[in-house]
């Protein structure tokens, strides 16, 4: 007969454990990416997203592009071959999401950065947004930003209600730079979000600097996605085949373990808080003597005549050279003679521009900067304080992968995730 004091004790035992190690619910998850664009890990990312659809309570596939030429109908291109394999995924996986519901929740948000005031108008996607985020649930919704925070900074003007009903974690980096007056008016306005900004340790996930036992990026197409169907097909046009996925990490955030802890350590990274976002403004041009973090937010303010420009106008460009091609950012007036320009850096380096406008006063101004290699970095006066919810990547020394601050938070992960994600594949062999 079995001792009910001993199964009593047992059943009480796994109460606790399970408390302490508590299971998620199926997170509720928008998207919001710039797939199509200059960069084509998104769609890397986007045929991993397909694949674990069982694993998310999809809401929305944004297209928020804010710089390149990014758009819904790619979403739509990559759900139509994600139909073609679906018959043998659902042979091991009936929960995977149904094309007809992913393509009713696509929708086409901003094309292009927003000006200084960092929000413009209401789009498709930001209305979106604001709709998801305002269904009743007891769970808040996951937005993963993989592209600019336009749409997302839309609709928190537009809705500034909806701040304590989202969570956002967002690939910061190159896409902070493109999406700098967008990222400003959030940091400035809603310090008080629950905001995971990776700016680095992403790049840990298709680094090859950290010299442990795991499965090799640049051979995985040709031992695992190989003949894996139309997805696996496809995927041989991004990187011939080589993995970078940049955006996915925040996909594997919400895979392992309960996301309401950025501290812990997670197949997505580990976080700390952080309390203040870096801003840094100059009143003229800068010199090699300046310097500030990387990712930090660079404004300059430039004089010049008295001007009818609206505040939406692009009046004056800053021209950096980068590799065969000069990259050019938007400069605005303000107002009673005063022009603008926000940049972000996204790695230490030594840093040159020049001006360019048919504004004499401004058109040929030259200058430097130099940044460093270590976010946040110093504080100043003029940065934004943020409140007790920011997270970011680790600073710890130890955990750099080669330059990558942070990076070892993710890329000792790498082995357990590209293996895992290799059964799914060969669900379509």
């Amino acid at each position: 007969m079995r001792n009910p004091i001993l199964i009593t004790l047992f059943c009480l035992t796994q109460s606790l454990i399970s408390a302490q190690n508590p299971t998620p619910v199926k997170p509720r998850v928008l998207i919001s990416t710039d797939i199509g664009g200059t960069d084509p890990d998104d769609n890397q990312s986007m045929a991993h997203l397909l694949m674990y659809s069982d694993l998310f309570q999809l809401e929305g596939l944004v297209s928020s592009p804010s710089y390149g030429s990014g758009n819904k109908e790619e979403i739509l291109r990559m759900i139509d071959l994600y139909e073609k394999d679906l018959p043998k995924l659902r042979k091991h996986n009936k929960k995977l999401a149904k094309p007809k519901f992913l393509r009713s929740i696509c929708k086409q948000g901003r094309k292009g950065n927003a000006p200084f005031q960092g929000y413009i108008a209401p789009t498709e996607g930001s209305e979106w947004i604001i709709k998801c985020a305002k269904k009743k649930s007891s769970q808040p919704l996951w937005v993963l930003g993989w592209g600019g925070l336009e749409d997302i900074a839309q609709a928190l003007h537009d809705a500034p209600e909806i701040q304590d009903k989202i969570k956002i974690y967002w690939i910061g980096g190159p896409n902070k730079k493109w999406s700098a007056n967008s990222y400003a008016y959030i940091a400035e306005n809603f310090p008080n979000l629950f905001f995971i900004e990776v700016n680095s340790s992403y790049y840990g996930f298709f680094s090859n600097n950290t010299e442990i036992d795991q499965v090799n990026n640049s051979n995985y197409y040709d031992t695992v996605i190989k003949g894996a169907g139309n997805l696996g097909l496809d995927f041989k046009k991004y990187y011939n085949g080589e993995i970078k996925m940049g955006d996915s990490p925040s996909l594997f955030y919400l895979m392992d373990g309960n996301p309401d802890n950025p501290e812990r350590d997670s197949w997505g990274g580990s976080f700390e808080k952080i309390n203040h976002s870096p801003r840094l403004i100059y009143n003229q041009t800068t010199s090699v003597k300046d310097s500030v973090a990387f990712c930090s937010i660079i404004e300059m303010h430039l004089k010049g005549p008295k001007s009818n420009f609206t505040s939406d106008d692009v009046c004056f460009q800053m021209e950096i050279p980068y590799g065969n091609t000069t990259q050019k950012w938007p400069g605005y007036y303000l107002d009673n003679g005063e022009y603008a320009i926000r940049y972000i850096p996204k790695k230490a380096e030594n840093l040159n521009y020049i001006f360019t406008s048919e504004i004499p006063e401004i058109n040929g101004l030259k200058g430097s900067i130099v940044v460093t290699n270590l976010w946040p970095g110093t504080k100043h006066s003029t940065d934004y304080p943020l409140g007790n919810n920011w997270y970011s990547d680790k600073s710890n020394p130890e955990l750099y992968d080669g330059k990558i601050q942070g990076g070892k938070t993710i890329s000792k992960w790498r082995k357990d995730i590209l293996e895992d994600w290799a059964k799914r594949w060969n669900w379509l062999k």
